[in-house]
């Protein structure tokens, strides 16, 4: 995706040789024309599937969620880190995050996901794979369908994007980091 790259290589900056930031326009402060793009470039990606859902993770896959729903014109939920006690029913997984080197028990409510659901996973990166694998989980918890997941950004020098593959997965990145080694952002 164009204009994604562009962003990339304008605002994004290295923290060291595995660390991409790019909180000026994604994960922090949101760019919405950038967001609503990245939402129709999914739609675009992931056309012919009769997907009803959009599944991310809090907090960074919400916006790009909000922006994949809108495209598809479907609901959007997304899983919580730390279950609410106003929450009844729900699905649950582990998943380690490799940016802030912890564990999560991710939960999304029984109410919001059923086995007649057609689910697109989105998220802002992919790294390890942890993320999705966790949010695969709950989808086979509840029945669903995973007909496939989104990616803004994979870091394609880690085995993420090779471990959804492998699993079958229909996995489409956005844009594809080769490196960060010396503190530059290499694209595929």
């Amino acid at each position: 995706m164009k204009l994604l790259k562009e962003y990339i290589e304008k605002y994004g900056s290295v923290t060291d040789s595995s660390i991409l930031k790019v909180d000026s326009f994604i994960n922090h402060q949101i760019d919405p024309v950038l967001m609503i793009e990245i939402g129709e470039e999914l739609k675009k990606r992931f056309e012919g599937k009769n997907i009803n859902k959009i599944l991310t993770i809090e907090a960074s896959g919400i916006a790009i969620g909000i922006a994949a729903a809108y495209a598809f014109k479907v609901p959007m939920v997304f899983a919580k880190k730390k279950k609410p006690s106003t929450m009844g029913d729900a699905y649950n997984a582990n998943v380690h995050s490799f940016t802030k080197k912890t564990d999560y028990n991710i939960t999304v409510s029984k109410e919001f996901l059923s086995s007649e659901d057609r689910i697109l996973v989105v998220d802002d990166f992919l790294a390890m794979g942890n993320a999705i694998i966790g949010l695969k989980n709950i989808i086979d918890q509840a029945g669903a369908s995973l007909e496939g997941v989104g990616i803004v950004i994979e870091k394609g020098f880690q085995p993420g994007g090779t471990i959804l593959k492998e699993q079958g997965i229909h996995l489409e990145s956005l844009a594809i980091i080769e490196s960060l080694e010396d503190n530059t952002i290499t694209l595929r």
